[in-house]
């Protein structure tokens, strides 16, 4: 009976280490199992921001395709009408048909017509350069904000304009116009990469879906909602997050600029949005008419 109790006394510790020693393995290898699943969904996001910008980058090389086209068929005409002025110009001194002065003349037009060539690729130098500071620009975007989901912020380039289209249940209480403090989170990602690009100027434009307003009564409509969204989120960007208001402006373009149909609780929930739009540096193309008016 001594004998037994001893022998029993001394397996305890052996058998209370083995169930201990199985627990921290159980939890290890849960452990292990959150970090492949976390591991897997970051993946995951990571390839789908890949797939966005590599969908982009194939519209930029649409686009920039049918302009490169579009400059090769001007300058096979321009070609063409050089050597039919040459010709044309050639058969008439021999003819002596016109005078030395005449002649001077064609040739200065045809000098133009070779400074429009200059100017045509001049042109397309300009926009590939701002396709190309587009797509930097979309890329630097979709990276930080890339954490969160595409329904509610999405980032987009149509016809050479860069568009930010963020849900209103990321800034906004429904039917109020003030900004929440979980919206602090997406405008300060936007602001952070928008104020790396100084020279950028851009438009904050409210919209809403088509059901009336009912709501403060110091506002009358959707139009005055989305107006007031606009401006709030300027005064976001511009107090909190110091970007340049002159570089700034809002809008309010309430329920007729819809991207879904209203009919639907989800299409009415896409058009409820505000959307940020990158505007295009017009004055540099002004700059190059003037010049070369001059």
């Amino acid at each position: 009976m001594n004998a037994g109790k001893i022998v029993l006394t001394l397996a305890a510790p052996l058998l209370l280490f083995s169930c201990v020693s199985s627990k921290k393995f159980k939890k290890s290898q849960a452990d292990y199992a959150a970090l492949q699943a976390q591991h897997t969904q970051l993946q995951s996001q990571l390839q789908s921001t890949i797939n966005d910008c590599n969908n982009e980058k194939a519209v930029l090389n649409k686009q920039k395709e049918a302009l490169e086209n579009d400059v090769a068929n001007l300058n096979r005409q321009v070609d063409m009408l050089k050597q039919n002025n040459n010709q044309a110009l050639k058969q008439l001194q021999d003819l002596s048909v016109i005078s030395a002065t005449q002649a001077e003349s064609i040739k200065k037009s045809m000098e133009n017509i070779g400074a429009k060539d200059n100017y045509i690729q001049t042109l397309q130098q300009q926009m590939a350069h701002k396709d190309s500071l587009n797509m930097a620009l979309v890329m630097n975007l979709k990276g930080a904000v890339g954490n969160i989901d595409d329904k509610d912020i999405n980032i987009k380039v149509d016809k050479g304009v860069v568009y930010i289209d963020i849900s209103d249940k990321l800034l906004f209480k429904s039917g109020q116009y003030e900004v929440t403090e979980q919206a602090n989170a997406v405008l300060g990602k936007v602001a952070a990469v928008l104020k790396n690009q100084p020279d950028i100027e851009f438009m904050v434009e409210g919209h809403t879906d088509n059901v009336p307003y009912k709501g403060n009564a110091a506002l009358i409509d959707n139009w005055d909602l989305s107006v007031k969204r606009a401006t709030a989120v300027v005064r976001i960007l511009q107090n909190k997050y110091g970007l340049d208001p002159a570089k700034i402006a809002a809008a309010g373009r309430s329920e007729y600029l819809p991207v879904a149909d209203n009919s639907t609780k989800e299409g009415r929930a896409a058009n409820r949005r505000t959307r940020i739009v990158i505007l295009p540096q017009l004055d540099q193309f002004f700059k190059l008419l003037e010049t070369k008016k001059n």
